[in-house]
């Protein structure tokens, strides 16, 4: 049976203190948590069917990565996204399957208070790759001022038959952010 076999946990925060030439108070926070995984189908040749996997992993890593995302970010969560970087010998799907299902995202969701889908990357990538996670505010997609990308990267991960799964969160806004509203373009 597949099960969720964790290699390590990467967590780290960033504040803002300035942006622009001007102070931003309070510090705009983000957070990002990152678990290195096998990737439960390595070895395996093509898997038609990821569900037995997707089953086995995903709540585990949802419950696993969610309360630990929220209590990095210190603060009420406004924006938030996930990430899947697949190791070289697996597929794209390998890591969609672990991030685009409810059974995984439904624990940040819970978290945050939100109700919007949760913006996400996914992407096949070598170790130490630099990945951007996009963010959205969490529970209006259409909020442009929480529109912002968290760049991430485990220095020796994913290996090639690993993945590296990851959530994001913003406590705000980007910094000194100024465009209309979406809806004032009609």
């Amino acid at each position: 049976m597949t099960q969720l076999k964790l290699r390590k946990i990467v967590t780290y925060t960033e504040d803002v203190h300035s942006e622009g030439g001007r102070p931003v108070e309070p510090a705009a926070r983000t957070a990002v948590v990152l678990a290195v995984i096998e990737n439960p189908w390595a070895g395996q040749g093509f898997v038609s069917d990821l569900l037995p996997g997707i089953d086995a992993v995903a709540p585990r890593l949802g419950e696993l990565l969610a309360p630990r995302v929220v209590a990095a970010l210190g603060a009420p969560v406004e924006a938030y996204g996930k990430a899947a970087v697949v190791g070289l010998d697996g597929e794209v799907e390998h890591g969609s399957g672990l991030i685009h299902t409810l059974k995984f995202g439904d624990h940040f969701r819970q978290a945050a208070e939100a109700t919007t889908l949760l913006p996400a990357v996914e992407k096949r990538a070598g170790a130490g790759t630099v990945f951007d996670i996009p963010l959205k505010h969490i529970t209006d997609a259409t909020i442009r001022s929480h529109h912002q990308t968290v760049e991430a990267r485990v220095p020796d991960g994913p290996r090639a038959d690993e993945i590296v799964i990851g959530l994001a969160a913003a406590a705000q806004g980007r910094p000194q952010a100024r465009l209309a509203p979406l809806a004032s373009e009609k």
